[in-house]
């Protein structure tokens, strides 16, 4: 039976991770290793200043005391899948997009990153949503994740070493297309709130960026946020070496 490890970076009771757990039911053995509390925005961290312990929490299913997702993988495939490694890691549903340079902040992604980094082919899904509403069921997240799993458990992994499939789903869309993109370049505000706590003690509150970005020119593909846009799922191939190649004889000359 083909081998699921499972995380996240919203934490073990995350509907996105309920949500993904049903959706790839039947298709293999599913081993659920995710942080106790939310870990967004952590980028891909390990905990090396305090110990870490697993909680069980269900059937093969487990909370890592407040780990991160990049503990979440790397404890994992050390001490639950020693003789064997998982045949597919899954990131997800993260509540909200990865899009862009997002990817270096999300833990989402960082979890996929460890995998590969361990040899194991892995995906991170995001669920684009409007935090304004309610949270949806996830409808279309779960037939694209079942659909990209499947294919790479019963067939081959189409990414190259050290590379991970980076998934972003649309908001508010029912019909199931996808779209191999390329990571877009974002556009960034500096959106803190400064308040005061009941004793006046100042505090800051990191706000929500706009999803504007702006497209490469002479491009062969669409971005991540240009699929989105016309309502179809994101598949980004997303490579761990960022060595800026073009720029290396520039240093040379610098220097």
């Amino acid at each position: 039976m083909k081998k699921i490890l499972i995380t996240n970076d919203d934490g073990y009771e995350s509907a996105g991770l309920l949500a993904l757990v049903e959706a790839l039911e039947g298709l293999g053995q599913i081993t659920v290793v995710a942080p106790s509390t939310e870990k967004s925005a952590c980028g891909h961290s390990l905990t090396l200043t305090r110990p870490l312990s697993f909680i069980s929490v269900g059937d093969d299913f487990y909370k890592l005391d407040d780990g991160t997702p990049s503990d979440c993988v790397y404890l994992a495939l050390h001490s639950m899948f020693e003789d064997s490694k998982p045949d597919l890691l899954i990131s997800g549903i993260n509540k909200g997009s990865n899009m862009g340079e997002d990817i270096t902040y999300s833990g989402t992604a960082a979890a996929a990153m460890e995998a590969v980094l361990h040899g194991v082919p892995a995906i991170a899904i995001s669920q684009v949503m409007d935090f304004t509403q309610p949270i949806g069921d996830f409808t279309l997240a779960k037939r694209a994740i079942r659909h990209l799993a499947d294919k790479v458990l019963n067939g081959s992994f189409p990414l190259n070493e050290r590379e991970f499939l980076n998934v972003n789903i649309p908001h508010e869309v029912e019909e199931l297309e996808f779209e191999v993109t390329y990571a877009g370049h974002r556009f960034y505000a500096n959106d803190a709130h400064l308040h005061r706590n009941p004793r006046g003690m100042e505090y800051y509150w990191l706000g929500l960026h706009p999803l504007e970005y702006k497209p490469r020119d002479n491009r062969k593909a669409l971005c991540d946020f240009e699929a989105i846009e016309a309502g179809k799922v994101s598949l980004t191939p997303i490579k761990l070496d960022m060595s800026a190649y073009k720029s290396m004889q520039a240093l040379r000359e610098w220097l």
